[in-house]
């Protein structure tokens, strides 16, 4: 099945066009790399999937339904840059992580024996079970990536959507994130993470997509990190 399927998606914001006539289609159970400096979009077209902001024409689907419905349904879950997050809130890991469950509790909407044990599973698997009364604020970057992460794996998302995933993290966590996110694709799940670090691409990725308004290219690592597609998007001389 394929997970994302965008056609001619353009986004203006009032006199500057965001996305000009943006078509991409991925399958399930890939790593994609959303690549792009500043300003070429990427932003855009994430919150554009995941119907935050409204196309000015084209059309987006996600998982064969449309974007409200795949929300209704808890198949995306996103991780957001760090500077989004407000991290002086007064929540803890654990309730981080059960705001992924919102969609599967009661009329109550109190959180289940089913659903803190989706929690504390989804910590195991990030290895932040031993943090889960800490706050969220008092973490590491790369502990509050995998604290999303992990709120993403309780909702038992389908698609999941990461905002510059290693910004502001060490070498060890991006590691870390590295083989957690390849083990959700390996369970059938789709990941999408938006970056400018060509140099983390290769080795986590399956496919990239290369944006600046326009798709520049789609498609294999190597062939959109051709020395020359490089040189033509960001206009330096790539190796």
């Amino acid at each position: 099945m394929t997970a994302i399927s965008a056609h001619h998606v353009t986004v203006r914001y009032g006199d500057v066009l965001a996305l000009d006539d943006v078509s991409v289609d991925i399958r399930e159970g890939r790593v994609c790399g959303l690549l792009g400096m500043n300003g070429s979009g990427k932003s855009t077209f994430f919150k554009s999937l995941m119907g935050l902001v409204k196309p000015d024409a084209g059309n987006i689907r996600i998982m064969d339904r449309d974007r409200r419905q795949a929300r209704r349904e808890g198949l995306l879950a996103y991780v957001p840059q760090s500077e989004a997050v407000d991290w002086a809130f007064p929540v803890t890991v654990a309730d981080v992580v059960l705001m992924g469950r919102y969609g599967h509790l009661g009329l109550t909407r109190r959180p289940r024996r089913a659903d803190k044990a989706a929690m504390r599973a989804a910590l195991t698997r990030v290895g932040l079970t031993d943090l889960a009364a800490w706050p969220i604020g008092e973490l590491s970057g790369g502990q509050r990536k995998r604290a999303f992460v992990a709120r993403g794996i309780a909702q038992d998302a389908r698609l999941l959507f990461l905002d510059e995933p290693f910004a502001g993290v060490d070498k060890k966590s991006e590691a870390t994130i590295s083989d957690l996110l390849r083990e959700l694709r390996d369970e059938g799940r789709t990941v999408v993470i938006s970056t400018h670090d060509l140099a983390s691409v290769p080795e986590l990725c399956d496919e990239a997509v290369l944006l600046q308004q326009r798709v520049i290219a789609h498609g294999a690592i190597d062939e959109v990190l051709a020395p020359e597609v490089l040189a033509r998007t960001f206009g330096v001389e790539a190796r």
